[in-house]
């Protein structure tokens, strides 16, 4: 089976990105931080779209556009350019500077929008659908790339998940505690799971780790569902939170998120801005890890994001962190 698609005699679209480190936490044993600032761009962006540009180069796409929170604008302004396509970017004009920079460096086009990712996603359509209305030649028209809208982010944000279980011994940690946007992550690490078994690499019926979906408080949709048993999120009204990357008050992949969480046995848990700035300074002190502000605190047994009841210290788990806030910002 082929593990990433993309074509074979097409050389691939890419600036060096996976393969990252597992920082074995200093006073937490069993707790791995998967470091994915290490990505170019600083993010684990970087994964996803390298494999959708290098099809899409491989299509002969000319003009990609996406909406971002921030992370995912910077990582395709990136590529494009290293693939020679045009990359038109769509921002709350709230983001942190740095994602507004790095879309311009790159030479982007750049729109910064009044409003969440959402209203960003709107005009992307609005865009495209006002160019296919005028007959705009077809190579000439845009092709939104947002996660879950095509079908190769996901098979390169998957390679966390490989990664994840041959750092660790081909061996699946007890639980996977994931930062939650979009959660295109979480999805693609539960599909490399099923694909390592498939092949044979993880004996079939392991036990499959824990996925947990954390959340700002201020942004929590799929937290909101997951304690009201819902299928799926409901649209957050009001989305505030300084973890920029958090904000997406409607993840299209929010039935599936949740689908695997409680299939996992896990939970989507939320956190207050306040406890993830204290997260981000005592793991900076402690640990000399500068963590994003998408990453909701790491469990830790002294804080309120101690292990669940369902997870008993000590375990193997890994927080999965995208971005520290050293490198790009969400």
């Amino acid at each position: 089976m082929a593990l990433l698609q993309r074509p074979a005699r097409r050389n691939p679209v890419t600036l060096g990105e996976g393969w990252t480190p597992m920082l074995n936490s200093k006073r937490y044993p069993g707790l791995y931080i998967k470091e994915e600032g290490a990505n170019p761009t600083g993010t684990f962006k970087a994964r996803g779209l390298s494999l959708a540009v290098t099809m899409a180069k491989h299509y002969g796409l000319q003009h990609l556009a996406v909406p971002s929170a921030g992370n995912a604008a910077g990582a395709l302004a990136a590529y494009a350019a290293a693939a020679g396509i045009a990359a038109h970017l769509f921002m709350p004009q709230d983001v942190p500077l740095a994602n507004y920079l790095e879309g311009i460096v790159y030479g982007a086009d750049v729109t910064m929008v009044d409003g969440l990712i959402s209203d960003c996603a709107r005009m992307v359509a609005e865009n495209i659908k006002a160019q296919r209305d005028a007959n705009t030649p077809a190579h000439q028209v845009w092709f939104d790339i947002s996660t879950l809208k095509e079908p190769f982010r996901v098979e390169g944000k998957k390679t966390m998940g490989y990664e994840l279980v041959e750092q660790l011994g081909w061996q699946y940690p007890d639980a996977v505690f994931y930062p939650t946007g979009g959660g295109v992550g979480l999805i693609g690490m539960w599909k490399a799971f099923d694909e390592m078994e498939q092949l044979g690499w993880i004996e079939k019926g392991s036990k499959r780790p824990k996925m947990y979906a954390l959340q700002a408080s201020g942004c929590a949709p799929v937290a909101k569902a997951f304690e009201e048993n819902k299928p799926a999120s409901e649209f957050f009204q009001n989305a505030a939170t300084f973890a920029a990357g958090l904000r997406v008050p409607k993840p299209y992949g929010d039935a599936i998120i949740l689908d695997i969480v409680r299939q996992s046995g896990g939970k989507a848990l939320a956190f207050t801005d306040e406890q993830i700035l204290t997260s981000i300074l005592d793991w900076a002190k402690h640990e000399g890890i500068f963590l994003s502000p998408k990453a909701p605190p790491p469990p830790q047994p002294t804080t309120r994001s101690s292990p669940p009841a369902n997870l008993s210290p000590p375990t193997r788990s890994s927080s999965s962190t995208p971005a520290p806030a050293s490198s790009t910002p969400t």
